[in-house]
């Protein structure tokens, strides 16, 4: 088997997959958290503001998840069948929801009624939490094992995905986004805007820290392949202690004014929950809940050596590209917020 760095190519196009969603949910989460908490500003300015801090940046942001689908198509073509064939519904409230986001976005200020402004308004918080959500689900699917058979086929039926450990890891999911977007509305906002911002900061945080251990505790109740594997890797515990740790943070840095430090402390708390995942499914990328000989692997799901190969020199020219341009847009419209002619 063909290696680099004494890793086999499935093995670091996994790592690539990983690495993109995880771009993705730390970038377009502020976003999709500040939709989440956008109906709870009740000032027209607030609102105009809170967009106008997300405005330069969002659509970009999402790039990450058209660089993260692609890899997973190109790398595991196995698994973008499975996947997309279980989460049919999901996949599509997602890409809809995706749809009314951007338009609402767009369209919110084009005319100057209030009706107009408000029904644009809740179509956007309404569409951010529709996204939030149906991630959080489809991830917990996805750790909780799918009914794939021998081929890869999807057997379940059409609403199997309502289960309680994926609802609550729905939740959980919205509540991070909710926490990781005010903190980035804090940064780039001021005076009694950002008082306000500061309590849906830590009311979001409670939400989050509540959701985090309600789904804790399911887990180990009721999922036993991910109880086990805690068990058996004792040192997976540093992980959410770090989680712990981000969490109360962000709490400290806020109360000192360090917003760039509690974003951070944010966006680890994402990249953290991400990893556990990656841990507890390696070398598996979807469990099969019929048997477990029927899981897909990085091995027996991949392309070939030959195209793995290739697009992952592709990958390292073209994924550190767009992670220049990202950090060159957020440089340049870095700092407060203030409106002006050209503003949503």
């Amino acid at each position: 088997m063909d290696t680099l760095l004494g890793i086999d190519y499935a093995t670091w196009w996994f790592l690539v997959i990983g690495a993109t969603f995880t771009g993705y949910a730390i970038l377009d989460g502020f976003d999709l958290g500040a939709g989440a908490i956008h109906l709870f500003l009740k000032k027209e300015e607030s609102r105009r503001i809170a967009l106008n801090a997300i405005g330069p940046v969002w659509d970009g942001n999402e790039v990450w998840l058209v660089i993260g689908g692609g890899a997973l198509f190109a790398g595991f073509p196995k698994v973008y069948a499975s996947v997309f064939s279980a989460f049919y519904i999901p996949f599509m409230l997602f890409l809809v929801a995706l749809i009314f986001r951007a338009i609402s976005i767009e369209f919110r200020s084009k005319e100057p009624m209030l009706w107009w402004r408000k029904m644009w308004d809740v179509s956007y918080s309404i569409s951010s939490i529709v996204i939030a959500l149906a991630l959080g689900v489809v991830l917990g699917n996805v750790m909780v094992g799918l009914p794939i058979d021998a081929q890869g086929n999807y057997q379940g039926t059409t609403l199997d995905f309502l289960n309680p450990f994926a609802m609550l890891t729905g939740v959980t999911t919205l509540a991070l986004f909710m926490m990781h977007g005010a903190i980035y509305l804090v940064m780039k906002t001021e005076k009694r805007l950002y008082t306000k911002l500061t309590i849906i900061v830590k009311n979001s945080t409670i939400f989050f820290v509540i959701s985090l251990l309600l789904l804790s505790f399911y887990t180990l109740l009721y999922v036993p392949h991910m109880a086990e594997s805690i068990r058996c890797n004792s040192w997976l515990f540093i992980i959410p202690i770090g989680m712990v740790l981000a969490t109360a943070n962000v709490a400290r840095c806020i109360s000192q004014q360090r917003y760039r430090i509690a974003f951070f402390s944010s966006a680890l708390n994402i990249a953290l929950l991400l990893v556990v995942v990656a841990v507890n499914l390696f070398p598996n990328l979807v469990l099969s809940s019929i048997d477990p000989a029927y899981n897909l692997t990085v091995n027996n799901a991949a392309a070939s050596n030959k195209s793995l190969s290739i697009m992952l020199t592709v990958a390292a020219i073209g994924v550190p590209l767009v992670a220049v341009y990202t950090t060159f847009v957020f440089w340049t419209f870095k700092g407060k917020v203030h409106l002006d002619e050209n503003s949503y």
